[in-house]
């Protein structure tokens, strides 16, 4: 894939420069953005819904603050977050999702703040680096999200996760990644991460455990709904922070 120009709107986002705010929340599924937009932002409007990919800005606490979704895995976080970043003028992109634990100490219901994600994509391929590049999180947002987890007192962890190109495996040797540390296993840091850093931006995934791989420990509904408001304050007073 070559370069393209960046003009707005594109194939994938009908809004215009200047509609996203320079922090964009990214959470998977498009209802939730609605949901996180609906509840959480004041003065929030739609600015894109191209293939049904809610994009919405407003405030929080008089900063604004835009929520997209980014669908599953990391070819549709790679385009959204590409443009965002590249066409849009935004600077920190937080992912606010799911993941599954591999670590006994990590629970259902605590948040992991993803220092690096592993993958198993071939996503980084594209950059014809010469070796393996390790993507990580920008510190400035990770020390804000740390910062603001310990305000709320939400019991957190800051480690590496797993960005898996496969929800469903053939072969099940995904737990092979805790035996070099690997918290949790999600689908979408990794491809944001290399994202961020060719653009020169920031990035940050903050995600909620809603099950366990090896202990088996699950959550209701209900359970993971209350864990996701927890860690979308924790994206929001980022936002916030980093703001200032």
């Amino acid at each position: 894939m070559g370069e393209h120009k960046t003009t707005t709107p594109t194939p994938h986002n009908s809004a215009v420069k200047g509609d996203f705010a320079k922090t964009v929340l990214m959470p998977g599924d498009p209802l939730r953005a609605k949901m996180i937009a609906e509840t959480f932002l004041t003065e929030s409007k739609l600015v894109n819904n191209v293939r049904g990919i809610g994009g919405y800005t407003g405030y929080y606490d008089g900063v604004p603050v835009s929520v997209m979704a980014s669908g599953m895995g990391m070819p549709s976080m790679g385009i959204y977050s590409y443009e965002l970043y590249n066409f849009y003028d935004v600077d920190n992109i937080i992912r606010v999702g799911t993941a599954g634990s591999f670590h006994r100490d990590v629970h259902v219901r605590d948040v992991v703040l993803a220092l690096g994600a592993c993958t198993d994509s071939n996503y980084a391929a594209q950059y014809a680096l010469p070796g393996t590049f390790a993507p990580t999180a920008s510190y400035k947002l990770l020390s804000c999200a740390a910062k603001a987890a310990e305000d709320i007192g939400v019991r957190y962890h800051v480690g590496n996760v797993v960005s898996s190109d496969r929800f469903y495996n053939d072969v099940e040797n995904s737990l092979d990644w805790a035996k070099m540390g690997v918290l949790a296993v999600e689908m979408e840091a990794a491809a944001l991460y290399m994202n961020a850093a060719r653009a020169g931006k920031h990035a940050l995934a903050i995600c909620t455990v809603s099950d366990h791989l090896v202990t088996g420990e699950d959550t209701t509904v209900e359970e993971r709904q209350n864990s996701f408001s927890t860690m979308i304050e924790i994206a929001l007073r980022t936002a916030v922070m980093q703001s200032k």
